[in-house]
């Protein structure tokens, strides 16, 4: 097991900008790079997925191979590869994949997706960890959860649940994770 020295704030990497009324959300990354993590999706309509993706949640075409697969990506570490399958589940799947966002993006997403597929979004709704949620179910049957952080207030019944399990308050330690290492 390491020391408290082995472990650092690596909030630096992160796109997500710290939660608040004037927080900005970054630009779609086109950069290429090895991809720690990505969500492969199956579809039956690369274009109407692609669609779906583009307009509706806001994510850019990195690339596609006709036919075969469509790469998508918001920012960075967001990547979704849409590929060509014959079969698509008729029914959600029990894993969901979750997408950071800021707020003010929540109510345009909503409403984009809500004009493609009226039936696709439930929310948004607030969490008791701190964020403000919206499920999308996309046509190929995905379930995706947009989360944009709330601006976190130290008097709140929040800061005093996580208080209760000792969860920091945000500013009360050294580096985002004090007290967890």
């Amino acid at each position: 097991m390491g020391s408290v020295s082995d472990y650092y704030d690596a909030f630096e990497m992160s796109p997500v900008p710290d939660p608040g009324p004037d927080a900005v959300a970054p630009q779609p990354y086109r950069g290429i790079y090895a991809m720690p993590a990505f969500v492969t999706i199956p579809t039956a309509d690369l274009a109407a997925s692609a669609e779906f993706w583009t307009r509706g949640l806001g994510f850019i075409e990195l690339f596609a191979v006709p036919g075969a697969v469509v790469h998508l990506r918001r920012w960075a570490f967001q990547d979704v590869l849409l590929v060509s399958a014959t079969d698509v589940m008729a029914q959600p799947p029990a894993m969901t994949c979750t997408f950071a966002f800021v707020l003010d993006q929540l109510d345009p997403v909503v409403e984009a997706c809500r004009e493609l597929r009226p039936d696709s979004v439930d929310g948004p709704r607030d969490t008791p960890w701190n964020t403000r949620d919206v499920e999308v179910t996309t046509p190929e049957n995905a379930r995706i959860v947009l989360t944009a952080a709330k601006q976190f207030d130290p008097d709140s019944q929040v800061a005093r649940d996580f208080a209760a399990v000792g969860i920091k308050a945000p500013g009360a330690g050294v580096g985002h994770d004090a007290g967890h290492g």
